[in-house]
């Protein structure tokens, strides 16, 4: 299977182990062609026979991902059918949908900051490893946002209701190693640590018992996916009454201008 077709995306192999790498350093923002990158790396790596596990990270030791790309929502607030909102939540949601859907093993390596939505996509993985001083948070209340695209869902349940409400309601931070204190992550490691942790996960895992590591993944993933099923649209139709709001527009003129936005709640 050819995986040189991706230009935000950038594909190596480890023998059965692939793995995909966020390609726009030093921040690595998922703007509209990561979107579509990602959805189709991910459903390809899974159907392909000669892969047993697959890795995702990103490119630098900044980030893994900073999140959506602020230009991409300036770009979107002056268009009156504000097309990002159905196209670009569409392609979240079927990120969220294709990640809990995999059948075979999936290995986030968090090199970096991971925000927003790039800190759901650290978080859905069945292994998440992140380097124990870089932060994570679900800044979407910051930009305006509701963490509908999956923050307000998968954060109660790894973390529990009481932390959860604690970080998604503020967008404060957590270190590596508070992130996997709290469950949020698998593990925090040191930098110089992380392939050897990484890697040796994704070895055993790829000299397993495919079919029953791949059944159990799936076996576990059921109820999330129900939820998912269920939930869903509500967080998201959620995400988007906030993405028309003043605060939202305010938040994204602000973080361009780097000045401290003054929101009114409207």
């Amino acid at each position: 299977m050819d995986y040189q077709e991706y230009k935000a995306l950038l594909v190596e192999r480890r023998g059965a182990v692939i793995i995909g790498t966020l390609n726009a350093p030093p921040m690595n923002p998922v703007g509209p062609d990561l979107h579509d990158e990602i959805h189709h790396f991910l459903r390809a790596a899974d159907e392909d026979d000669s892969v047993r596990v697959i890795v995702m990270t990103g490119a630098g030791d900044r980030a893994f991902s900073a999140g959506g790309d602020i230009n991409w929502m300036k770009s979107d607030l002056d268009i009156p059918r504000r097309p990002m909102w159905s196209t670009g939540l569409a392609a979240e949601k079927s990120i969220l949908q294709t990640v809990l859907n995999l059948r075979k093993p999936f290995i986030t390596r968090i090199n970096g900051h991971a925000m927003g939505l790039g800190a759901t996509l650290a978080v859905l993985s069945d292994f998440s490893y992140m380097v124990e001083d870089a932060k994570i948070a679900d800044t979407h209340v910051k930009v305006g946002l509701v963490a509908g695209d999956g923050g307000a869902l998968l954060w109660p349940l790894l973390m529990g209701f009481a932390n959860a409400r604690r970080y998604l309601l503020t967008g404060d931070m957590l270190t590596g190693k508070e992130a996997a204190e709290l469950g949020l992550i698998t593990q925090a490691v040191p930098r110089d640590k992380l392939d050897e942790t990484v890697f040796a996960t994704a070895e055993r895992l790829a000299e397993g018992a495919g079919i029953a590591i791949n059944y159990t993944k799936i076996a576990i993933n059921l109820l999330l996916r129900s939820m998912v099923d269920k939930l869903i649209e509500a967080h998201y139709g959620l995400e988007v009454q906030s993405a028309l709001s003043d605060d939202h527009r305010e938040a994204v003129h602000a973080f361009i201008e780097q000045r401290t936005p003054v929101f009114t709640g409207k």
